[in-house]
């Protein structure tokens, strides 16, 4: 245990002072300040979890502890006479990474709630429902496509589209939602690893340079192998009844003018944001937004020429607000931990004397359910610890699949949570959590067998 801290100390030390900035950041972890803000922290992510039991939003605790901590840090640096620019600088810097997944879920979320508006999603329950289907094969068939468009949408995108349709086919059956909610988050997730722009995780490794595109195609079948075990546990407690839908009595959707153009937009703004930050290094919300003036300058089009009811306005007006408040706090909170210290002494484990690589690695899972998947990879980055391909493949795989193990250790989860809010919750999520757990230990077997066996990585 001494040995353990240690190396914590030198690690902490020797991180804060290979910063990028003319000055060093202090290292605040072993100060009333680090002890402080992570008690905060702690405590905040109790009531977020505990959001059924207290009744209180999780957007609430998620907001304060995100700004209390960083005004906490404020206030000991002005005491203690240490330089505010750094605390200036980091809080810009914070911003703007908050600002960048802030605007992508702002977009996404506005074509999603234009496009219910204009009756695709109903259009689409129609298509499925009338076939007879029933709940069981709508879980499998909602759970593959989620797991193949999220390594072309992202899957927080695919999530929230995803998450929609459940909920228009079934709107009371909880035996068929709450299975089905986690099934699409496992699968988003899951798809979303072995893409390089699928997620941000594997985003962030890939322009890192920790692997060739084609490098990440390796992950698929740890990647589906996971998913696959996780979707057959869960569809056990779906029920293999049909939803009440009598076809002959149903009127079917009609769409309104443009929908399909604005579905073309929607994917025309998607590939606007990859290609926006993998050509013209961009950030990805550059690209979201630029779909967004498209969408709006269409709905001019279309109030012009057919005089439609279409408003884009009216559609963001409906858009989850909780949860991008809810990114927004949690974000703030984990970029307080940064600043203070708490991640960069996390990569101490990445010393061969204490846990080592392999073992680092599938714990990252763990940590990035808990804490969420995009600081603890950009902690591992910024430590970059000696390692191979094979083992950035291997975080880059729990990173993204480990945060399904948790409702809010994902984008996608928390993006689920704000479509199906009192359904789609910590406490029905952990209910089922063991069949994750499963299907993660498949994933990183999976990934054991082709490095140790095959030696796809060599």
């Amino acid at each position: 245990m001494i040995k353990l801290l240690i190396i914590m100390l030198s690690f902490s030390f020797a991180f804060a002072s290979s910063g990028g900035s003319a000055e060093a950041i202090p290292d605040l972890t072993f100060t009333w300040v680090g002890f402080g803000a992570l008690v905060i922290f702690v405590i905040g992510y109790y009531f977020v979890a505990m959001e059924e039991k207290y009744h209180i939003d999780k957007a609430k605790p998620a907001l304060f502890i995100g700004t209390f901590m960083f005004i906490l840090i404020a206030v000991y640096y002005m005491l203690n006479g240490l330089n505010m620019e750094l605390v200036h600088t980091q809080a810009q810097h914070l911003i703007l990474e908050i600002a960048e997944i802030f605007f992508f879920l702002f977009v996404a979320m506005t074509y999603i709630e234009t496009l219910i508006h204009m009756n695709v999603f109903e259009k689409l329950k129609y298509n499925l429902i009338s076939k007879g289907y029933s709940y069981r094969k709508l879980f499998w068939l909602t759970g593959f496509l989620a797991f193949f468009l999220s390594p072309i949408a992202d899957n927080l995108t695919t999530a929230l589209i995803l998450s929609t349709v459940l909920i228009t086919i079934e709107r009371e059956k909880i035996s068929f939602l709450v299975p089905g909610a986690i099934n699409i988050v496992v699968a988003a997730n899951a798809g979303g690893a072995w893409s390089p722009f699928g997620d941000i995780t594997t985003l962030m490794a890939w322009t890192a340079g920790k692997g060739a595109f084609t490098d990440f195609m390796f992950l698929f079948p740890a990647s589906i192998g996971g998913y696959l075990v996780t979707a057959f546990l869960l569809s056990r407690f779906v029920p293999e009844t049909q939803p009440d839908f009598d076809v002959s009595t149903e009127k079917v959707p009609e769409l309104m003018q443009g929908a399909s153009r604005v579905i073309a937009l929607g994917v025309i703004t998607i590939a606007s944001a990859v290609l926006s930050h993998q050509l013209l290094h961009l950030p990805a919300m550059w690209g979201m937004m630029f779909g967004l003036a498209l969408l709006k300058m269409y709905q001019y089009r279309l109030k012009r020429k057919y005089n439609s009811q279409l408003n884009i306005f009216e559609s963001m007006s409906k858009i989850e607000n909780n949860t991008l408040l809810f990114f927004f706090g949690i974000l703030a909170a984990v970029g307080a931990l940064y600043f203070i210290g708490w991640l960069g002494l996390a990569a101490v484990v990445y010393d061969p004397s204490v846990l080592g690589p392999t073992w680092s690695n599938i714990g990252v899972g763990f940590l990035s359910a808990i804490v969420d998947n995009v600081p603890v990879m950009s902690a591992v980055l910024k430590a970059n610890p000696d390692m191979g391909l094979d083992q950035w493949m291997l975080v880059t795989l729990t990173a993204g699949v480990g945060g399904s193990l948790i409702s809010f250790g994902s984008a996608a989860g928390v993006g689920v949570m704000g479509k199906l809010p009192g359904i789609y919750t910590f406490s029905s999520h952990m209910k089922y959590a063991w069949t994750i757990f499963i299907g993660y230990v498949v994933s990183v077997a999976i990934w054991y067998v082709q490095y140790e066996v095959l030696g796809f990585y060599h």
